[in-house]
């Protein structure tokens, strides 16, 4: 592993876009070069110095190569993250990486996408839509479905739409598009489309349906897994998975449809801070 990305960086937070009441996004200045470059469905590791003193790994939701900027989309859900939104504008926080495989972008050319995400997962998508659009322009097709509790939950939509995406919403009460959750969204778009690939980002209970949706199709597919991470370097073996070990910091955390069909835990359970089984 490369030296450079393991160490902290002191980062400054420049800006803070609160997106729902419960999610924020930060952006910070970026070094872009090298391995520093990040792909879309990489994450990186934050440290914070005041309050709860932890590290947890965050998504990035942003990329811009241009103005040497990113974004992480937190939601808030416990100490850590009450912590990070209690920040401001000018506080610090510590970073490294960026770590694990982002999308494979390479031959997606003249192709129709599926980009699916669900709640926060909506980070690592918006970030694959800007990326493979900015890389294709008018050369890829992607129809994003964009899934959460309710409208005021939705994550991006303008962002990718501008970009040139076309967005179909869905929500649990429906209170913006379908009503229903996004594997009834999805069942409706393959009735009507086909799609060359598939890219999916959520709860993992939501990838297990959408992925055995887009195994009846032959849809290949590349999902972004979670797992608790203490190093993000493939050091501890916390995040590995059953039954073939793989670090989810180290060989995802995005994985092919081929390789999701090695993991036995996948849509099954996880494993807690003790190693303890949690079923879904």
């Amino acid at each position: 592993m490369n030296k450079t990305i393991n160490n902290y960086e002191i980062l400054e937070i420049k800006d803070i876009i609160s997106e729902t009441s419960s999610i924020k996004t930060f952006i910070f200045d970026w070094k872009m070069k090298g391995p520093k470059i990040p792909k879309a469905g990489q994450f990186v590791m934050v440290w914070s110095f005041s309050g709860v003193k932890d590290e947890k790994p965050m998504s990035i939701s942003k990329i811009d190569i241009q103005n040497e900027k990113i974004g992480i989309t937190v939601k808030n859900i416990g100490k850590f993250t009450e912590n990070l939104h209690n920040m401001d504008i000018g506080d610090k926080l510590g970073i490294r990486g960026p770590y694990g495989n982002g999308f494979d972008l390479s031959n997606i050319k003249n192709k129709n996408i599926l980009a699916i995400g669900g709640g926060v997962g909506m980070a690592p998508i918006s970030c694959f839509v800007d990326e493979a659009i900015a890389n294709n322009f008018n050369k890829v097709n992607i129809d994003v479905i964009s899934a959460s509790v309710t409208k005021d939950e939705l994550l991006f939509l303008d962002r990718m739409e501008n970009n040139g995406a076309n967005i179909f919403t869905c929500t649990d009460d429906g209170t913006c598009g379908f009503e229903g959750f996004a594997t009834h969204r999805t069942i409706d778009l393959l009735r009507d489309s086909s799609y060359d690939l598939a890219v999916v980002c959520g709860p993992e209970i939501m990838m297990k349906g959408i992925f055995e949706l887009l195994e009846e199709q032959n849809i290949p597919g590349q999902y972004s897994m979670e797992r608790y991470m203490k190093c993000a370097m493939g050091i501890c073996g916390q995040c590995c998975v059953d039954n073939t070990g793989w670090r989810i910091c180290i060989e995802g955390p995005i994985f092919s449809s081929e390789d999701l069909k090695k993991i036995i835990e996948f849509g099954k359970y996880n494993r807690k801070a003790s190693g303890v089984k949690h079923y879904y």
